[in-house]
Protein backbone atom coordinates (compact mmCIF):
# COMPACT_ATOMS: atom_id res chain seq x y z
CA UNK A 1 0.00 0.00 0.00
CA UNK A 2 2.14 2.97 -1.41
CA UNK A 3 1.40 6.19 1.18
CA UNK A 4 1.31 10.81 4.36
CA UNK A 5 -5.91 20.44 14.37
CA UNK A 6 -9.27 19.90 15.22
CA UNK A 7 -11.62 16.83 16.44
CA UNK A 8 -14.23 14.76 14.90
CA UNK A 9 -17.36 16.16 15.78
CA UNK A 10 -18.94 13.11 16.36
CA UNK A 11 -16.24 10.64 17.82
CA UNK A 12 -16.83 6.53 16.75
CA UNK A 13 -18.38 5.30 19.46
CA UNK A 14 -15.57 2.92 21.32
CA UNK A 15 -15.57 -0.93 21.64
CA UNK A 16 -13.74 -3.38 23.45
CA UNK A 17 -10.95 -4.07 21.01
CA UNK A 18 -9.80 -0.29 20.95
CA UNK A 19 -6.59 0.22 22.84
CA UNK A 20 -5.53 2.78 25.61
CA UNK A 21 -4.10 5.62 23.84
CA UNK A 22 -0.06 6.13 24.62
CA UNK A 23 3.06 4.67 23.28
CA UNK A 24 4.37 4.90 19.81
CA UNK A 25 3.55 1.60 18.76
CA UNK A 26 -0.04 2.13 20.47
CA UNK A 27 -2.12 1.71 17.46
CA UNK A 28 -0.33 -1.91 16.87
CA UNK A 29 -2.39 -3.07 19.90
CA UNK A 30 -5.05 -3.53 17.49
CA UNK A 31 -5.72 -6.23 15.65
CA UNK A 32 -7.16 -4.89 12.45
CA UNK A 33 -4.50 -2.54 11.98
CA UNK A 34 -1.54 -4.93 12.76
CA UNK A 35 -3.05 -6.99 9.36
CA UNK A 36 -3.06 -3.45 7.51
CA UNK A 37 0.60 -2.27 8.54
CA UNK A 38 2.37 -5.88 8.19
CA UNK A 39 0.72 -6.21 4.45
CA UNK A 40 1.80 -2.89 3.97
CA UNK A 41 5.26 -3.29 4.87
CA UNK A 42 5.50 -6.08 2.40
CA UNK A 43 3.94 -4.21 -0.23
CA UNK A 44 5.47 -0.57 0.32
CA UNK A 45 9.05 -2.70 -0.04
CA UNK A 46 8.02 -3.65 -3.27
CA UNK A 47 6.51 -0.17 -4.43
CA UNK A 48 9.66 1.15 -3.78
CA UNK A 49 11.85 -1.04 -5.35
CA UNK A 50 9.65 -0.62 -8.53
CA UNK A 51 9.79 2.85 -8.20
CA UNK A 52 13.86 3.03 -7.88
CA UNK A 53 14.09 0.94 -11.33
CA UNK A 54 11.35 2.60 -12.91
CA UNK A 55 13.57 6.12 -12.57
CA UNK A 56 16.70 4.15 -13.59
CA UNK A 57 15.23 2.21 -16.55
CA UNK A 58 13.77 5.45 -18.04
CA UNK A 59 17.00 6.90 -17.47
CA UNK A 60 19.03 4.36 -18.77
CA UNK A 61 16.63 4.38 -21.65
CA UNK A 62 16.71 7.90 -22.84
CA UNK A 63 19.35 9.35 -20.92
CA UNK A 64 17.20 12.58 -19.73
CA UNK A 65 16.45 13.56 -16.21
CA UNK A 66 13.03 15.11 -18.30
CA UNK A 67 11.76 11.52 -19.31
CA UNK A 68 12.31 11.25 -15.21
CA UNK A 69 9.88 13.80 -14.72
CA UNK A 70 7.82 13.02 -17.37
CA UNK A 71 7.47 9.21 -15.97
CA UNK A 72 6.70 10.93 -13.05
CA UNK A 73 4.13 13.41 -13.77
CA UNK A 74 2.60 10.32 -15.92
CA UNK A 75 1.81 8.50 -12.40
CA UNK A 76 0.56 11.86 -10.91
CA UNK A 77 -1.69 12.98 -13.55
CA UNK A 78 -4.83 11.14 -13.07
CA UNK A 79 -4.44 12.30 -9.32
CA UNK A 80 -4.43 16.07 -10.78
CA UNK A 81 -7.60 15.47 -13.13
CA UNK A 82 -9.78 13.30 -11.42
CA UNK A 83 -8.30 13.10 -7.47
CA UNK A 84 -11.55 14.59 -6.28
CA UNK A 85 -13.40 11.65 -8.05
CA UNK A 86 -11.88 9.14 -6.25
CA UNK A 87 -12.83 11.15 -2.97
CA UNK A 88 -16.37 11.15 -3.51
CA UNK A 89 -16.13 7.30 -4.36
CA UNK A 90 -14.16 6.35 -1.56
CA UNK A 91 -17.21 8.76 0.63
CA UNK A 92 -19.99 6.27 -1.24
CA UNK A 93 -18.68 2.81 -1.10
CA UNK A 94 -17.41 0.54 1.51
CA UNK A 95 -13.11 1.29 1.60
CA UNK A 96 -12.43 -2.11 2.51
CA UNK A 97 -14.28 -3.46 -0.82
CA UNK A 98 -12.23 -0.70 -2.85
CA UNK A 99 -9.03 -1.40 -1.15
CA UNK A 100 -9.71 -5.39 -1.87
CA UNK A 101 -9.73 -4.15 -5.77
CA UNK A 102 -7.35 -1.33 -5.76
CA UNK A 103 -4.59 -3.51 -4.17
CA UNK A 104 -5.14 -6.57 -6.60
CA UNK A 105 -4.72 -3.69 -9.56
CA UNK A 106 -1.53 -2.43 -8.76
CA UNK A 107 0.10 -5.59 -8.53
CA UNK A 108 -1.20 -6.54 -12.06
CA UNK A 109 0.70 -3.56 -13.01
CA UNK A 110 3.49 -4.35 -11.55
CA UNK A 111 3.55 -7.70 -13.28
CA UNK A 112 2.69 -6.46 -17.01
CA UNK A 113 5.77 -4.12 -16.38
CA UNK A 114 7.85 -7.06 -15.27
CA UNK A 115 6.70 -9.08 -18.25
CA UNK A 116 7.70 -6.42 -20.89
CA UNK A 117 11.07 -5.86 -19.17
CA UNK A 118 12.10 -9.51 -18.95
CA UNK A 119 10.75 -10.16 -22.35
CA UNK A 120 13.14 -7.69 -23.87
CA UNK A 121 10.81 -5.42 -26.00
CA UNK A 122 10.35 -3.00 -23.15
CA UNK A 123 10.40 0.94 -24.27
CA UNK A 124 9.79 3.93 -22.58
CA UNK A 125 6.57 4.37 -23.50
CA UNK A 126 5.81 0.98 -22.32
CA UNK A 127 7.13 2.70 -18.78
CA UNK A 128 4.82 5.97 -19.12
CA UNK A 129 1.79 3.95 -19.87
CA UNK A 130 2.50 1.50 -16.95
CA UNK A 131 2.85 5.16 -14.84
CA UNK A 132 -0.24 6.51 -16.31
CA UNK A 133 -2.27 3.04 -15.46
CA UNK A 134 -0.77 3.56 -11.46
CA UNK A 135 -2.06 6.62 -11.02
CA UNK A 136 -5.40 5.90 -12.75
CA UNK A 137 -5.72 3.34 -9.81
CA UNK A 138 -4.33 5.42 -6.91
CA UNK A 139 -6.80 8.05 -7.81
CA UNK A 140 -9.30 5.66 -5.58
CA UNK A 141 -6.92 3.69 -3.40
CA UNK A 142 -5.56 7.00 -1.86
CA UNK A 143 -8.30 8.23 -0.59
CA UNK A 144 -10.11 4.90 0.44
CA UNK A 145 -6.74 4.01 2.16
CA UNK A 146 -6.57 7.40 4.11
CA UNK A 147 -9.82 7.37 5.76
CA UNK A 148 -9.69 3.30 6.58
CA UNK A 149 -7.67 4.30 9.16
CA UNK A 150 -9.73 5.68 11.30
CA UNK A 151 -11.57 2.76 10.71
CA UNK A 152 -9.53 0.50 11.73
CA UNK A 153 -7.86 2.43 14.71
CA UNK A 154 -10.68 5.10 15.79
CA UNK A 155 -9.93 8.84 16.54
CA UNK A 156 -8.29 8.20 19.35
CA UNK A 157 -5.44 6.68 17.74
CA UNK A 158 -5.92 8.25 14.47
CA UNK A 159 -2.90 10.41 14.93
CA UNK A 160 -0.58 7.32 15.80
CA UNK A 161 -2.11 5.36 13.08
CA UNK A 162 -1.53 8.12 10.29
CA UNK A 163 2.80 8.56 11.79
CA UNK A 164 3.40 4.43 12.04
CA UNK A 165 1.50 4.76 8.40
CA UNK A 166 4.52 6.71 7.25
CA UNK A 167 6.75 4.85 9.42
CA UNK A 168 5.84 1.76 7.46
CA UNK A 169 6.83 3.28 4.49
CA UNK A 170 9.88 4.93 5.04
CA UNK A 171 10.96 1.21 6.47
CA UNK A 172 10.51 -0.06 2.95
CA UNK A 173 11.82 2.81 1.47
CA UNK A 174 15.20 1.92 3.54
CA UNK A 175 14.57 -1.68 2.15
CA UNK A 176 13.30 -1.54 -1.50
CA UNK A 177 15.94 0.87 -2.94
CA UNK A 178 19.07 -1.52 -1.47
CA UNK A 179 17.14 -4.64 -2.62
CA UNK A 180 16.63 -2.85 -6.45
CA UNK A 181 20.37 -1.79 -6.48
CA UNK A 182 20.98 -5.54 -6.40
CA UNK A 183 18.51 -6.83 -8.48
CA UNK A 184 19.53 -4.32 -11.39
CA UNK A 185 23.19 -4.54 -11.11
CA UNK A 186 22.63 -8.77 -10.77
CA UNK A 187 19.66 -10.07 -12.72
CA UNK A 188 18.14 -7.10 -14.43
CA UNK A 189 15.01 -4.79 -13.78
CA UNK A 190 12.66 -6.81 -14.76
CA UNK A 191 12.71 -9.13 -11.73
CA UNK A 192 12.32 -6.21 -9.49
CA UNK A 193 9.22 -5.01 -10.99
CA UNK A 194 8.10 -8.86 -10.67
CA UNK A 195 8.56 -9.00 -6.91
CA UNK A 196 6.56 -5.42 -6.58
CA UNK A 197 3.85 -7.23 -8.40
CA UNK A 198 3.62 -10.27 -6.19
CA UNK A 199 4.30 -7.97 -3.19
CA UNK A 200 0.62 -7.02 -3.13
CA UNK A 201 -0.49 -10.08 -2.53
CA UNK A 202 0.48 -9.58 1.03
CA UNK A 203 -1.96 -6.84 1.78
CA UNK A 204 -4.66 -8.68 0.11
CA UNK A 205 -4.39 -11.23 2.52
CA UNK A 206 -4.28 -9.00 5.67
CA UNK A 207 -7.61 -7.34 4.09
CA UNK A 208 -9.63 -10.76 3.88
CA UNK A 209 -8.64 -12.05 7.02
CA UNK A 210 -9.97 -8.55 9.24
CA UNK A 211 -12.48 -8.85 11.35
CA UNK A 212 -15.11 -6.35 10.02
CA UNK A 213 -17.46 -6.51 13.48
CA UNK A 214 -14.06 -4.72 14.94
CA UNK A 215 -14.32 -1.84 12.56
CA UNK A 216 -15.38 1.13 13.71
CA UNK A 217 -18.42 2.32 11.88
CA UNK A 218 -18.29 4.42 8.79
CA UNK A 219 -20.56 7.00 7.82
CA UNK A 220 -21.24 6.20 3.77
CA UNK A 221 -22.67 9.27 1.87
CA UNK A 222 -25.58 8.26 -0.42
CA UNK A 223 -24.99 9.25 -3.89
CA UNK A 224 -26.54 12.91 -4.82
CA UNK A 225 -25.93 15.58 -6.62
CA UNK A 226 -23.48 18.33 -5.60
CA UNK A 227 -21.36 16.11 -3.52
CA UNK A 228 -18.09 17.24 -5.31
CA UNK A 229 -19.07 20.85 -5.15
CA UNK A 230 -19.95 19.88 -1.24
CA UNK A 231 -16.64 19.13 -0.27
CA UNK A 232 -14.92 22.22 -2.01
CA UNK A 233 -16.96 24.54 -0.15
CA UNK A 234 -16.46 22.79 3.07
CA UNK A 235 -12.61 23.30 2.48
CA UNK A 236 -12.47 26.51 1.75
CA UNK A 237 -14.54 27.45 4.66
CA UNK A 238 -12.23 26.18 7.29
CA UNK A 239 -8.89 27.95 7.29
CA UNK A 240 -7.29 25.02 9.34
CA UNK A 241 -8.36 22.89 6.01
CA UNK A 242 -7.35 24.77 3.36
CA UNK A 243 -3.77 26.58 4.21
CA UNK A 244 -2.42 23.36 5.10
CA UNK A 245 -3.57 21.54 1.82
CA UNK A 246 -2.31 24.67 -0.29
CA UNK A 247 1.13 24.68 1.56
CA UNK A 248 1.93 20.71 0.74
CA UNK A 249 0.26 21.58 -2.60
CA UNK A 250 3.10 23.64 -3.39
CA UNK A 251 5.84 21.85 -1.40
CA UNK A 252 4.81 18.54 -3.38
CA UNK A 253 4.58 20.47 -6.54
CA UNK A 254 7.97 21.63 -6.46
CA UNK A 255 9.90 20.46 -3.34
CA UNK A 256 9.31 16.54 -3.59
CA UNK A 257 10.96 16.15 -7.12
CA UNK A 258 13.86 13.87 -5.96
CA UNK A 259 13.32 10.93 -8.27
CA UNK A 260 14.62 13.96 -10.58
CA UNK A 261 17.45 15.25 -8.75
CA UNK A 262 18.82 12.17 -7.08
CA UNK A 263 19.50 10.65 -10.20
CA UNK A 264 20.67 13.48 -11.43
CA UNK A 265 22.86 13.63 -8.96
CA UNK A 266 24.08 10.19 -9.01
CA UNK A 267 24.74 10.25 -12.87
CA UNK A 268 26.04 13.76 -13.65
CA UNK A 269 26.87 15.35 -10.29
CA UNK A 270 29.19 12.63 -8.65
CA UNK A 271 29.26 10.50 -11.73
CA UNK A 272 28.05 7.58 -9.47
CA UNK A 273 25.47 4.69 -10.84
CA UNK A 274 22.39 2.53 -9.91
CA UNK A 275 24.10 1.87 -6.43
CA UNK A 276 25.37 5.15 -5.73
CA UNK A 277 21.46 6.25 -6.54
CA UNK A 278 19.85 3.78 -4.55
CA UNK A 279 22.06 4.80 -1.54
CA UNK A 280 20.66 8.32 -1.81
CA UNK A 281 17.49 7.15 -1.45
CA UNK A 282 18.55 4.79 1.55
CA UNK A 283 19.56 7.39 3.29
CA UNK A 284 16.64 10.12 2.69
CA UNK A 285 14.58 7.03 3.87
CA UNK A 286 16.49 6.88 7.39
CA UNK A 287 16.07 10.44 7.90
CA UNK A 288 12.14 9.74 7.17
CA UNK A 289 11.99 7.20 9.46
CA UNK A 290 12.97 8.83 12.71
CA UNK A 291 11.05 11.66 11.28
CA UNK A 292 8.15 9.48 11.06
CA UNK A 293 8.48 7.47 14.51
CA UNK A 294 9.12 11.20 16.06
CA UNK A 295 5.95 12.23 15.10
CA UNK A 296 4.34 9.24 16.49
CA UNK A 297 5.21 10.18 19.67
CA UNK A 298 3.88 13.61 19.98
CA UNK A 299 0.30 13.76 21.40
CA UNK A 300 -0.59 16.79 18.84
CA UNK A 301 -0.06 18.20 15.11
CA UNK A 302 0.26 22.20 15.80
CA UNK A 303 0.20 24.38 12.16
CA UNK A 304 3.17 26.25 14.10
CA UNK A 305 5.07 22.88 13.97
CA UNK A 306 4.17 21.87 9.87
CA UNK A 307 5.42 26.01 9.07
CA UNK A 308 8.71 25.87 10.59
CA UNK A 309 9.38 22.21 9.39
CA UNK A 310 8.29 23.12 5.43
CA UNK A 311 10.37 26.65 5.65
CA UNK A 312 13.56 24.48 7.01
CA UNK A 313 13.33 21.32 4.30
CA UNK A 314 13.17 24.09 1.74
CA UNK A 315 16.49 25.47 3.35
CA UNK A 316 17.92 22.43 3.48
CA UNK A 317 17.43 21.81 -0.42
CA UNK A 318 18.98 24.82 -1.08
CA UNK A 319 21.80 23.62 1.17
CA UNK A 320 22.27 20.32 -0.12
CA UNK A 321 21.91 21.86 -3.97
CA UNK A 322 25.10 23.59 -3.14
CA UNK A 323 27.22 20.34 -1.59
CA UNK A 324 30.26 20.76 -3.39
CA UNK A 325 31.38 16.87 -2.61
CA UNK A 326 29.38 13.63 -2.19
CA UNK A 327 29.49 13.54 1.17
CA UNK A 328 28.50 16.47 2.31
CA UNK A 329 25.12 15.57 0.19
CA UNK A 330 24.67 12.35 1.38
CA UNK A 331 24.99 13.93 4.70
CA UNK A 332 21.88 16.54 4.30
CA UNK A 333 19.87 14.23 2.46
CA UNK A 334 18.98 12.68 6.11
CA UNK A 335 18.12 15.88 7.88
CA UNK A 336 15.99 16.30 4.54
CA UNK A 337 14.27 12.98 4.99
CA UNK A 338 13.12 13.68 8.06
CA UNK A 339 12.22 17.19 8.32
CA UNK A 340 10.31 16.15 4.84
CA UNK A 341 8.69 13.66 6.31
CA UNK A 342 7.57 15.75 9.46
CA UNK A 343 6.40 18.41 7.17
CA UNK A 344 3.90 15.61 5.40
CA UNK A 345 2.67 14.38 8.56
CA UNK A 346 1.92 17.09 10.46
CA UNK A 347 0.07 18.65 7.38
CA UNK A 348 -1.79 14.81 7.22
CA UNK A 349 -2.84 14.51 10.80
CA UNK A 350 -3.94 17.88 10.91
CA UNK A 351 -6.53 17.37 7.72
CA UNK A 352 -7.69 14.43 9.22
CA UNK A 353 -7.88 15.23 12.48
CA UNK A 354 -10.29 18.44 11.76
CA UNK A 355 -12.50 17.30 8.55
CA UNK A 356 -15.85 15.20 10.13
CA UNK A 357 -16.14 12.00 9.53
CA UNK A 358 -18.65 12.30 6.12
CA UNK A 359 -16.44 14.50 4.08
CA UNK A 360 -13.22 12.49 5.52
CA UNK A 361 -12.86 10.83 1.81
CA UNK A 362 -13.65 13.88 0.00
CA UNK A 363 -11.05 16.42 2.20
CA UNK A 364 -8.46 13.31 1.85
CA UNK A 365 -9.20 13.39 -2.04
CA UNK A 366 -8.43 17.31 -2.29
CA UNK A 367 -5.56 16.71 -0.04
CA UNK A 368 -3.79 14.28 -2.32
CA UNK A 369 -4.25 15.58 -5.61
CA UNK A 370 -2.61 18.84 -4.79
CA UNK A 371 0.58 17.22 -2.92
CA UNK A 372 0.83 14.31 -5.30
CA UNK A 373 -1.65 15.58 -8.09
CA UNK A 374 1.06 19.00 -8.57
CA UNK A 375 3.79 16.99 -9.56
CA UNK A 376 2.49 16.96 -12.99
CA UNK A 377 2.83 20.39 -13.43
CA UNK A 378 6.16 20.32 -11.07
CA UNK A 379 7.97 17.52 -12.50
CA UNK A 380 8.87 18.22 -16.23
CA UNK A 381 9.23 21.93 -14.86
CA UNK A 382 11.59 20.94 -12.58
CA UNK A 383 13.41 18.43 -14.70
CA UNK A 384 13.09 20.64 -17.87
CA UNK A 385 15.41 23.44 -15.35
CA UNK A 386 17.49 20.50 -14.26
CA UNK A 387 18.59 19.75 -17.97
CA UNK A 388 18.89 22.80 -18.95
CA UNK A 389 20.90 24.42 -15.96
CA UNK A 390 21.71 21.92 -14.39
CA UNK A 391 20.43 19.08 -10.97
CA UNK A 392 22.15 21.98 -8.74
CA UNK A 393 19.95 24.81 -10.08
CA UNK A 394 16.90 22.42 -10.35
CA UNK A 395 16.93 21.46 -6.48
CA UNK A 396 17.58 25.07 -5.59
CA UNK A 397 14.55 26.28 -7.39
CA UNK A 398 12.54 23.81 -5.95
CA UNK A 399 13.44 24.46 -1.88
CA UNK A 400 13.44 28.07 -2.76
CA UNK A 401 9.62 27.39 -3.47
CA UNK A 402 8.97 25.46 -1.05
CA UNK A 403 10.13 27.56 1.58
CA UNK A 404 8.65 30.88 0.32
CA UNK A 405 5.26 28.72 0.57
CA UNK A 406 5.43 28.01 3.91
CA UNK A 407 6.36 31.41 4.85
CA UNK A 408 3.63 32.91 2.82
CA UNK A 409 0.91 30.55 4.30
CA UNK A 410 2.60 31.06 8.17
CA UNK A 411 1.78 35.14 7.47
CA UNK A 412 -1.44 34.06 6.62
CA UNK A 413 -2.21 31.72 9.26
CA UNK A 414 -1.13 34.26 11.90
CA UNK A 415 -3.57 36.41 10.39
CA UNK A 416 -6.88 34.32 10.32
CA UNK A 417 -5.27 33.63 13.73
CA UNK A 418 -5.55 37.25 15.37
CA UNK A 419 -1.54 36.60 15.85
CA UNK A 420 1.33 39.06 15.56
CA UNK A 421 4.95 37.90 16.07
CA UNK A 422 6.76 39.07 19.18
CA UNK A 423 10.49 39.51 19.27
CA UNK A 424 11.45 40.00 23.74
CA UNK A 425 15.15 40.00 24.00
CA UNK A 426 15.50 40.28 28.10
CA UNK A 427 17.33 37.21 29.57
CA UNK A 428 15.07 34.35 30.65
CA UNK A 429 12.27 35.00 28.06
CA UNK A 430 11.19 33.51 24.39
CA UNK A 431 13.00 35.94 22.40
CA UNK A 432 10.55 35.00 19.39
CA UNK A 433 6.95 33.91 19.78
CA UNK A 434 3.39 34.51 18.56
CA UNK A 435 0.90 36.19 20.79
CA UNK A 436 -2.92 37.39 20.40
CA UNK A 437 -2.87 40.84 18.66
CA UNK A 438 -4.68 42.25 22.14
CA UNK A 439 -1.73 41.49 24.26
CA UNK A 440 0.59 43.10 22.41
CA UNK A 441 -1.95 45.79 22.74
CA UNK A 442 -2.18 45.74 26.21
CA UNK A 443 1.89 45.39 27.39
CA UNK A 444 2.11 48.71 24.52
Amino acid sequence: MSTGSGADSAPAPTSTHESKTGGTFSSLKIRNYRLFATGAVISNTGTWMSRITQDWLVLSLTGSAAAVGITTALQFLPMLLFGLYGGVIADRLPKRRLLLISQAALGLCGIALAVLTLSGVVEVWHVYLVAFLLGMVTVVDNPARQSFVSEMVGPAQLRNAVSLNSANFQSARLIGPAVAGVLITTVGSGWAFLLNGLSFAAPLVGLMMMRTEELHPSVTVKRAKGQLREGLRYVSGRPELIWPIVLVGFVGTFGFNFPIWLTAFADEIYHGGAGMYSFFNILMAAGSLAGALLAARRRSSRLRMLVAAATLFGALEIAASLSPSVWLFSLLLVPIGMIGLTTNISANTSVQMAADPEMRGRVMSLYMMVFAGGTPVGAPIVGWISDVYGARTGMAAGGAISMLAALGVGFALTRVGGLRLKVDLRPGRRHVRFVPREQLATAA
